[in-house]
């Protein structure tokens, strides 16, 4: 379904700002699975997303989609597969349009529009049922400016807008860390009714490690661009808050040791 295949991503090479963002990420998403990623600041979570989403295009290695290889595609070529939330819930968004017609663009994504695109009452009725889904009273105000709304509110809709065509993919940026904690936890109680209703491939980025354990079937966490770990199958089932702060513990004595040190360290236990 989704098959990255050592993908490398250096920002600003040769320069004293040069940054080796990716280094040889591989990761297979077969359909339908629900895959959290986890990592210290910088470890390259959301550039690995921005890397699947054609934000920049990889220095080398290879991305397949559903079948067809994206590696060289554009950003608005994969915006066809692709449905992404982000951290800020004000992206992805437009705040001075209506509801309706935020919506309105996202049901009518990848069709030819001309000059008879705009709402109809059929569409509006289906705005509306899809919005009452939500349980957040706001079926009866499609036509406030989508602005308007509280970040969870708005959060929410983003999320049923990237949704709303099923993408081959769902990409999730932090989409509950700018939300206090009551609306994060209804944005994440949507996204894992929505994900489960439509089994949505989905990777999501979070830096919460009650959500990580609490949702998904895979972990993979990174570190310095690469994958450190990926827990699935009986390992997946068994992990804890703790047992994956213990490994970011790990994580950090080993960065404090001298170089030397934690290479004859990390031999002795091969």
């Amino acid at each position: 379904m989704l098959d990255l295949d050592q993908i490398l991503k250096t920002f600003n090479p040769g320069t004293p700002n040069e940054v080796r963002a990716l280094r040889g990420v591989s990761l297979r998403l077969e359909r339908g699975l629900f895959v959290i990623i986890i990592g210290t600041n910088g470890s390259g979570k959301s550039t690995l997303l921005n890397a699947v989403a054609g934000t920049f295009l990889v220095d080398t290695g290879r991305i397949a989609l559903a079948g067809q290889d994206i590696t060289r595609w554009s950003e608005h070529q994969r915006a066809r597969l692709v449905g992404r939330v982000f951290q800020n819930p004000f992206s992805g968004t437009a705040p001075t349009m209506s509801i309706a017609e935020n919506l309105s663009m996202a049901a009518l994504r990848g069709r030819p529009r001309g000059l008879g695109w705009a709402l109809n009452a059929r569409l509006k009725g289906e705005i509306r049922d899809r919005i009452r889904t939500l349980n957040m009273g706001l079926e009866d105000r499609v036509d406030n400016a989508i602005g308007s709304l509280s970040g969870g509110q708005r959060q929410a809709l983003t999320l049923l807008m990237a949704t709303w065509l099923k993408p081959e993919l769902l990409l999730l940026d932090e989409h509950t860390a700018a939300l206090d904690p009551k609306s994060a936890d209804q944005v994440i109680r949507l996204t894992h009714e929505i994900i489960q209703k439509d089994r949505l491939t989905t990777l999501m980025v979070t830096h919460s490690m009650q959500q990580a354990v609490n949702l998904g079937d895979r972990i993979v966490m990174m570190h310095r661009g690469q994958v450190l770990h990926d827990l699935q199958g009986a390992e997946r089932a068994r992990v804890r808050p703790e047992d994956l702060l213990a490994r970011f513990d790990q994580v950090r004595r080993r960065e404090q040791l001298d170089p030397a040190v934690a290479e004859l360290l990390q031999r002795s236990y091969v």
